[in-house]
């Protein structure tokens, strides 16, 4: 089954067509890409198309790497609580006189 719908999208001025899945979400996605790259645009005036667009990637390449270790650290944070947890519930378990 595929569900993709032909969304046209603007990014930096210049329209693309695309198949999406989720409309919304790649219309979210659109304007993030193009609000970077017009933020590195105004940071870097004099620099072609090209570098913006390989800046801009970079910038979210950035926030992509920033956002999946913070899951990760939770991740990580989560499960050593668990385990402290589990341990806290068999060491009570097991100090309950029968």
């Amino acid at each position: 089954m595929n569900n993709k719908k032909k969304l046209k999208l603007t990014i930096f001025d210049k329209e693309y067509s695309l198949l999406v899945e989720d409309e919304d979400i790649a219309t979210e996605l659109a304007a993030y890409v193009n609000r970077v790259m017009n933020e590195t645009k105004e940071e870097l005036p004099d620099q072609s198309i090209q570098t913006i667009a390989i800046i801009a990637s970079l910038n979210i390449a950035y926030d992509l790497f920033i956002e999946k270790n913070k899951s990760r650290d939770f991740t990580n944070q989560a499960l050593d609580r668990i385990k402290k947890i589990k341990l806290l519930l068999n060491e009570s378990t097991i100090s309950i006189p029968s």
